[in-house]
């Protein structure tokens, strides 16, 4: 009957939206190399993506001309998804090459194809295309919600007494190539002003 079938439609269309919400529980699971502000233990990735939603929220003030902050947001809740499959592959670690590498760009392209591939086309394709444009951080929205990734850690940094920075031996020069500029490029005051901050950790 017309309206069995209806049901069972939507029922599954339900069944694969919550079973992509449980998948995406698993993000909890992903311990980052950055602690959190206190220095008690490691964030995870969930936590993460939480705060930098909110980051962007607070900061909004910051953002450059025409960034919608709706999209940042929903960018900066999707953009660590895939560390359920690949992990976290921290910027400023001994293996810090590894983070943007052609290896690594390939497995967090397949671990995106596969988690929003759990979502209805009309709702993964679009998350899918937002993730991208994270990743390739050209447009205005993402340059501002990259910007607000890189930062973030180096906030924790700060708040722990040098943290990962002492961890891995981390030099000013290194942290400005790697991270400064970046935020410098979405949220130059932003950087102008943490830069001053980090500044006082290194000799």
């Amino acid at each position: 009957m017309s309206g069995g079938g209806k049901a069972g439609e939507t029922g599954g269309r339900l069944d694969a939206q919550l079973a992509f919400l449980m998948e995406a529980d698993r993000l909890k699971q992903v311990l980052r190399a950055t602690t959190l502000a206190d220095g008690s233990r490691r964030e995870n990735s969930g936590e993460h993506s939480w705060h930098l939603a909110l980051y962007a929220l607070v900061l909004a003030d910051q953002a450059g001309p025409g960034v919608s902050i709706d999209r940042v947001i929903r960018m900066l809740l999707l953009h660590d998804l895939v560390e359920i499959d690949v992990g976290d592959v921290p910027i400023q670690s001994a293996n810090g090459e590894a983070h943007g590498s052609a290896a690594t760009r390939a497995a967090e392209a397949a671990a995106a194809d596969r988690i929003v591939g759990l979502l209805p086309a009309d709702i993964g394709l679009g998350l899918r295309a937002l993730w991208e444009e994270f990743e390739a951080a050209e447009s205005p929205d993402a340059s501002f919600a990259k910007a607000l990734d890189r930062v973030q850690p180096v906030l924790h940094n700060i708040a722990t007494g040098g943290g990962t920075w002492t961890e891995y031996g981390v030099t000013f020069d290194q942290l400005e190539a790697r991270v400064g500029q970046r935020v410098a490029r979405g949220a130059p005051a932003v950087w102008a002003h943490v830069r001053g901050l980090a500044k006082g950790f290194f000799g």
